[in-house]
Formats: structure tokens, sequence, C-alpha cells
């Protein structure tokens, strides 16, 4: 995958969450990859994830939640002057498998994709969103 550009990582990304394959999620970043969420990710997951290997065990865990992912397109795309870096708005709708509840998400998502790897990824998402769907229901909005 070394000479993938940027769109298509995130195409072979939206491919291996759409199919449930959280092992090739895991590969698509370098071995040194980070994955960052300021906001708070899933209940229970570190908000820094470093290394391939431990993300490919948070992305297990993340598996073990049963959210199934039915849409996840990528609404914007912009690229940066520098030519690894590229923003984009994520829409990601899904059912919560052990109860059938239905999701919606929408992110902004930072990435540096290399030599065909993701590098890092930072994700900009509503935490309540999660807490919502998985039985915390949010108050106020």
């Amino acid at each position: 995958m070394s000479s993938a550009t940027p769109a298509e990582v995130l195409a072979r990304r939206r491919q291996v969450i759409l199919s449930g394959d959280f092992d090739g999620f895991a590969d698509l970043f370098a071995p040194d990859g980070v994955i960052e969420t300021p906001f708070a990710g899933p209940p229970g997951m570190p908000s820094r994830q470093e290394g391939r290997e431990t993300i490919r065990e948070v992305a297990r865990q993340v598996k073990a939640l049963s959210l199934r992912f039915e849409d996840f397109e990528i609404a914007e795309f912009y690229q940066t002057l520098d030519p690894e870096v590229v923003i984009v708005e994520v829409r990601a709708k899904g059912t919560v498998t052990t109860t059938g509840r239905p999701f919606a998400a929408t992110s902004i998502q930072i990435f540096r994709i290399r030599d065909g790897h993701i590098v890092l990824f930072r994700d900009f998402a509503d935490p309540r969103v999660l807490k919502d769907v998985l039985g915390e229901p949010r108050h106020g909005s």
C-alpha cells in the first residue's frame, strides 16, 4: 500500500469498517501510528492509542461494543498544503446489535498519511452519541 494516496487509504478504511474487519483497520496504520480522541472515544477506551498493535487491541474492544456500521461516508475531504495531511468530515450510521437501537454521528477527522499508512488519526466526535446509544442518555443539548 506504499503508493496509496490519502484518499485511497481512507476508501480502504471505509471498506474495512463497513465489513467489521478490525484487524484490517489496524493494518492501515504505520507500526508507530497514533489515534487520538480528544473529546473522548468509546466508554472505557484510552483517548490516545500508540502503535499498530495497541490500535489492534483497542479495535477488538470496540468490536465487543456490538456496534454495526451500515453507512460510513466522507461528506467532505480537504487536502491541506502538507500532502500528508487531510481533514475529513465523516458521517456514520449504524445499529447497536444488542438492542437494535440506531445511531448516527458526524465527526471531523484529521489524518497524517505517509507511504500509504496512517501515522496520525485525530477524531473530533461528540462523545455523547455513543453514551446515548449504549444506554447513558445525555441531558440537555
